[in-house]
Order: C-alpha cells, then structure tokens, then sequence
C-alpha cells in the first residue's frame, strides 16, 4: 500500500486559510483601530469581498480535497475525515488532472457512487520540477491502469 496523495493537505486545508482568514481579519481590525474606515468607508469593502471570495474559492478548490489515497494495487483505499471507502480501479469513470493550480488535484469520477460521493479529489504527491507544463506522474498512471481495468470490465 503506497501512499499517492500529498502530506501538505493539513497545510493546504487547515494552515493556510487560517493564516489567510486572519491576516484579512488583521486589515481589518487595524482600519478600525486607526480610523481608517471613518475617512473611507469604501475601504471596509475590499477585505469583505476579499473574505467572501476567497470562502468560496477554498470551498471549491480546497476544501473538497480529501485527506489520504493509498494505491493497494487495483483499488484506492480514500481516507476523508475518519470516513474510509475502497475504490476500485474498476468503479472509476473518468480520471482528470488539474496541474497547473496550485495545489495540483486529481479528480476521479465512479461509476457507482459510494460514501464519499460520485467525485472524490485528492491533491498528488508531486516530486519537484521547475517546469511549470510538467505532467503528474501519479495521475498518468492512475489514467493507464483505469483504463485497463475499465477494459476487463467491459463484457
């Protein structure tokens, strides 16, 4: 059992937007401190809009990234918030990958949708490159072995 997801999803899903959420609530705090906001209140707008925007890009974007994948041959055993769901190589529809986003994600649709949904997305253990059109190597071959399995499927 090898582990095909990325260790930074802590990072990604719970450090980060923290970091993020409170240097905007820092901005402010700090206009209201120093009565930035009573010469402009159209000041106050941008970091709430900054706030609601980037709640729903997170949402979209990170927040759906599950915790752990584990490749166990031709299945994919997908940890998600103490919830476990073994995923066949076979049950898998469709296989994308989103490389030039950060962070990386890889997308499967099932055929049968289990308890984690019909789509589960996971952000890929990547080795370091410097080139930026550089394809995922876990997601080309994860594409190859879906596709075999979808073949032994097929009656």
């Amino acid at each position: 059992m090898k582990k095909i997801s990325s260790n930074l999803f802590f990072c990604y899903k719970k450090i980060f937007p923290l970091l993020w959420f409170g240097f905007l609530a820092f901005i402010t705090a700090a206009g209201f401190i120093y009565g930035n906001f009573e010469e402009e209140p159209v000041a106050l707008v941008l970091p709430c809009f900054m706030a609601v925007f980037s709640f729903f890009l997170m949402k979209k974007i990170v927040w759906d990234l599950v915790d752990e994948v584990y490749d166990c041959g031709d299945s994919l055993l997908v940890k998600n918030s103490g919830i476990e769901e073994r995923v066949a190589l076979a049950n898998i529809m469709n296989v994308s990958a989103s490389m030039y986003m950060n962070p990386p994600r890889i997308t499967l649709r099932l055929v049968k949708p289990g308890k984690l949904g019909s789509e589960i997305s996971f952000s890929p253990a990547t080795p370091f490159t410097i080139n930026p059109f550089a394809k995922i190597p876990v997601a080309e071959d994860l594409i190859i072995r879906v596709d075999k399995a979808r073949v032994q499927r097929a009656p």
